[in-house]
């Protein structure tokens, strides 16, 4: 993965690098039934867990395996997460639930997509989600993504195995 700014915007939300100092703000995001139920992230979020994610998000980012942006409202303090798994080209996200509806998953979903295919030069970016996660569906479709006619992909998370169906986003023509 080349080089990645310090940050994406739109001109009014920032994508950002997490720090040491967004530790608290990640338990406060990341700690609640939601966002347990439907990532991989552990449960119960607490400083613990936030530091040895940060730490992940560290490693990844420097193996060019993973970029985790901090998503923020004009550089401020952090209202979620969104991330793309480099290989497979598959972005996910997550916003804190006092900031839910706001539009924000599809705004970063949006500016990730957008730096993964002009940037990285990934022709196909996807998001995998649960058929009846209705509000990333609808996350999905904001973001221009299209639901596929892929087969769900099974996967075992969180106690439970589940099927997610597959969303993609192809990189524009070149004019």
């Amino acid at each position: 993965m080349p080089p990645t700014p310090a940050s994406l915007t739109d001109g009014h939300l920032v994508l950002r690098e997490w720090t040491d100092a967004d530790l608290p703000a990640m338990s406060e995001l990341f700690d609640e039934p939601d966002v347990a139920q439907r990532t991989p992230l552990a449960s119960p979020f607490d400083r613990a867990a936030a530091t040895a994610y940060l730490a992940m998000i560290r490693r990844t980012r420097a193996d060019g395996t993973r970029l985790h942006l901090a998503i923020t409202e004009h550089g401020g303090p952090p209202l979620g997460e969104v991330l793309l798994g480099v290989g497979q080209g598959a972005i996910g996200y997550a916003v804190g639930a006092a900031h839910r509806g706001r539009g924000l998953a599809a705004g970063a979903t949006r500016l990730l997509t957008r730096h993964a295919h002009e940037v990285l030069g990934l022709p196909r970016v996807v998001l995998l989600i649960e058929p009846d996660n209705t509000a990333s569906a609808a996350v999905a479709r904001a973001a221009g993504f299209r639901l596929t006619a892929e087969p769900p992909v099974t996967v075992r998370g969180n106690g439970r195995t589940h099927p997610l169906l597959t969303w993609a986003h192809t990189a524009p023509a070149a004019s």
